[in-house]
């Protein structure tokens, strides 16, 4: 017999008792002695028996799987969400498969494929950059599949959503450094499809407004890819001219900061005396680079428990999310830190 592969009924011929008794002494059943449920647990440990999870999933109709499909992992907010997806479920007795799309339709809809075909019970969502139609997701709702959105949300009727308050975290940002003397201030904006990117750009447009200027579109500047250098390039052009310059960024989020405080670095540039930054996200580094960043804060642990609360209360049917939807908007906060304080 292979390790691990023992079953109820090699346990039985061994100890020459019943399959049931051998099921009921795993599961402390009363009527069953205390010396076969020592003799049933000591042999199942020896030959280091597991339930065979399949089965029971059968029985209780689940297969205590959850999937959640992500943009990228290496993304320091998604790792942050990751981990309250896991807390909650692994406490609630379920695992996770997780599958990374790198922002592209094509793996996002194999992942989805790949995951309904390991039986999983419900889906954790956050779709790529690439996918503007949402009938794979659809399909799967109007069969009462269990989905739950988190942070980008789907232009998909009654979906079940949770994200954090973006305008409020952008108004917040560019308030700040119109507080600190700043008056043209770049808005580094994320895709333009993606509804986080239009919250974000219309709290920049909020704030501006509110402090009496005129939003200058050329100083709104959609940086797709989302990456350092993309954004050190399109730094670099902007502020290389000095005639008009702009003298404050505010990046939908750190990884685009961090690329346009590189190029106002080769400008010999100061930060934030010459220039102020402020970034989106709160990644790792950035209370740790120089100068170190402002940014928004998003509770991604808190995203993670109450998508996965939410998904498990659709799963258990303990809430009818169908006919009566829900969005739930978290609260960010803004992080000042030295790239942004002149005053």
């Amino acid at each position: 017999m292979k390790l691990g592969q023992a079953t109820i009924k090699d346990i039985a011929r061994e100890l020459n008792v019943s399959s049931s008794t051998v099921s009921r002494a795993l599961k402390d059943y009363p009527g069953i002695s205390d010396e076969t449920k020592r003799r049933v647990k000591e042999l199942a440990d020896k030959l280091n028996y597991r339930p065979n999870a399949v089965a029971l999933s059968l029985r209780k109709s689940k297969s205590f799987t959850i999937g959640v499909i992500i943009p990228e992992v290496v993304h320091f907010f998604f790792s942050t969400v990751i981990s309250g997806i896991e807390e909650v479920a692994f406490s609630n007795g379920y695992n996770v498969i997780l599958c990374q799309t790198n922002e592209r339709l094509d793996r996002e809809k194999s992942s989805i494929d790949t995951m309904l075909s390991n039986q999983i019970d419900g889906l954790l969502v956050s779709f790529s950059k690439e996918t503007t139609e949402f009938d794979h997701f659809s399909k799967l709702m109007d069969l009462d599949f269990p989905i739950v959105f988190f942070d980008r949300l789907p232009e998909i009727p009654n979906a079940v959503n949770v994200t954090v308050n973006d305008f409020e975290g952008a108004y917040q940002a560019v308030k700040h450094l119109l507080e600190q003397g700043y008056k043209r201030i770049v808005h580094l904006a994320g895709p333009s499809n993606l509804a986080i990117s239009k919250k974000r750009k219309e709290g920049y447009l909020k704030a501006l407004a509110e402090a009496g200027i005129e939003a200058d579109e050329s100083l709104i500047i959609e940086c797709p890819g989302g990456n350092e250098k993309e954004s050190f390039d399109v730094t670099k052009q902007l502020f290389e001219n000095e005639k008009n310059r702009p003298d404050a960024i505010f990046a939908h989020h750190d990884i685009v900061a961090a690329g346009a405080m590189m190029a106002l670095k080769s400008l010999d540039l100061r930060i934030p005396e010459d220039v102020g930054l402020v970034g989106y996200s709160n990644w790792q580094f950035s209370s740790m680079i120089d100068p170190p960043l402002s940014t928004v804060s998003q509770p991604g642990f808190k995203i993670g428990e109450t998508a996965i609360t939410m998904l498990l209360e659709m799963i258990d049917k303990k809430r009818d999310y169908k006919s009566e939807p829900v969005q739930v908007v978290l609260d960010t906060e803004l992080l000042v830190r030295k790239s942004s304080v002149r005053i």
